[in-house]
């Protein structure tokens, strides 16, 4: 008996939603246009946390040493370093291996060889160049040296400059503006929601107006409220449910369209690839909140229109 109510009150929002094709048309393509934004703000989020940990991996500290650090100092720094658990690696470059490296990189420019040697002598400093086993360690690394710097035994003040800090306000800077994209990506998702569900919500009155004579008729003979009211929920649903799939078909081609070029840019990820890989999750995502906003503003409608 149950299972027949219930077929029957699908049935009838079926039938609802046929009735008032036009409508039900610009409804469901108000939401789609919701969960698209919603869609492409998961795709954005994606890029832009992708983008930050890729700079993150690419961070080191180089640690600038003054012109009077000796051998043995800059290998004591070298071991006291080595020694913490956040360092994967510590790599030496002697003033002299510095001076080196930089005339073969720029060989090429005659200009830069010919200052170099119009300023005599070496004006490079010896560093060192530090890597962690994760990117997050690095301030902790950059405190210690620090420390060292100042009271550490033989190596007090033989640093002269820790690149570290240099990156941090760039990581920081970076790291700021996502935070407002995502905010800004929010509010924009926040005012299409409320844009749905009000369109949704009329439609849906509209669909109880043009019902008003069956629900009357229901009446009389007795019909629950449950019954009178599941057609118009039923409606609000197939409206979320319908934009959702249509949501999900619409960024199959478009992610495919971007991926190669996604990953191009350097953002170290590509959406298509994305897309397929978290399909399960997105799906989850989109339907859930296509069925929410459909049910919300189909609820909202029969319990302020529909009074039994």
């Amino acid at each position: 008996m149950i299972w027949i109510k219930i077929k029957r009150v699908i049935k009838t929002g079926l039938k609802s939603f046929a009735r008032n094709g036009s409508v039900s048309v610009a409804s469901t393509l108000v939401m789609t246009v919701t969960l698209s934004v919603i869609t492409a703000l998961i795709f954005v989020g994606a890029l832009l946390q992708s983008t930050l940990q890729d700079i993150k991996e690419k961070v080191d500290i180089n640690v600038y040493l003054e012109n009077t650090t000796t051998e043995d100092q800059a290998q004591s720094l070298q071991k006291a370093v080595k020694a913490r658990p956040e360092v994967a690696e510590v790599t030496y470059t002697s003033a002299e291996q510095a001076l080196v490296a930089f005339r073969e990189r720029h060989a090429g420019n005659p200009l830069i060889v010919d200052a170099l040697d119009e300023v005599g002598g070496n004006p490079l400093e010896a560093s060192l160049n530090i890597r962690a086993n994760d990117p997050s360690q690095y301030q902790a690394i950059s405190d210690f040296i620090a420390v060292q710097n100042e009271s550490g035994e033989n190596i007090k003040g033989i640093v002269k400059k820790i690149s570290y800090i240099e990156n941090k306000d760039a990581i920081d800077t970076l790291s700021r503006i996502i935070d407002s994209s995502q905010r800004l990506g929010f509010i924009v998702a926040l005012f299409f929601i409320v844009i749905s569900i009000l369109i949704t919500f009329n439609t849906v009155r509209l669909a109880i107006y043009t019902s008003k004579d069956e629900i009357a008729v229901m009446r009389l003979v007795g019909a629950s409220a449950r019954y009178i009211k599941g057609p118009f929920v039923i409606v609000g649903i197939l409206y979320g449910l319908i934009s959702a799939i249509i949501t999900l078909v619409l960024f199959y081609p478009i992610t495919y369209s971007l991926g190669n070029l996604t990953y191009n840019l350097g953002t170290g990820l590509n959406v298509f690839t994305y897309y397929l890989t978290n399909f399960m999750q997105i799906t989850a995502i989109v339907v859930g909140a296509g069925l929410i906003f459909g049910m919300i503003s189909s609820y909202m409608a029969v319990r302020k229109y529909i009074k039994l």
